[in-house]
């Protein structure tokens, strides 16, 4: 039991989530940034969920589109999927890659619970990191339930 505790916390600590002051979990700390990775809904889930995120107005104040990316992880760190936009101008099927905005608010990504080879994915803890204009804020914790 003691070995699986420390390679749990040497997991967390690599993702950042035990050095990450809970205030930045909960969004607060993605303040200053200008954005913020909500927590994902339903949580746990099976078999989609949706994972909002808002993009605050002084992003926008250049006057070009803010980039976006939304990844999920497995707890090795390895990339499993990335989640597909909704409502996205460039359509609902859109993977959250590098993906412009061009409108402040608050936006939806997609997963359905499938890897990047079409697979679904075990139960178990997934964490989804998210960049804007190459700046990556703090992870989330989800969780697929089957």
């Amino acid at each position: 039991m003691g070995r699986f505790m420390s390679v749990g916390v040497v997991l967390l600590l690599g993702f950042g989530i035990l050095s990450t002051p809970v205030s930045a979990q909960s969004g607060s700390g993605n303040r200053d940034r200008g954005f913020q990775l909500e927590q994902n809904f339903p949580n746990p889930f099976n078999p989609v969920t949706r994972i909002p995120f808002t993009l605050r107005e002084e992003l926008f104040e250049v006057g070009k589109p803010v980039v976006v990316t939304v990844r999920v992880y497995n707890v090795l760190r390895q990339l499993v999927a990335v989640p597909t936009a909704l409502d996205h101008p460039s359509g609902n099927a859109t993977p959250v890659e590098h993906l412009e905005y061009a409108t402040p608010g608050r936006h939806v990504a997609y997963w359905d619970g499938l890897d990047r080879d079409g697979r679904k994915v075990a139960s178990g803890i997934y964490f989804v990191l998210m960049w804007v204009n190459g700046e990556q804020g703090p992870p989330r914790k989800i969780t697929v339930a089957k």
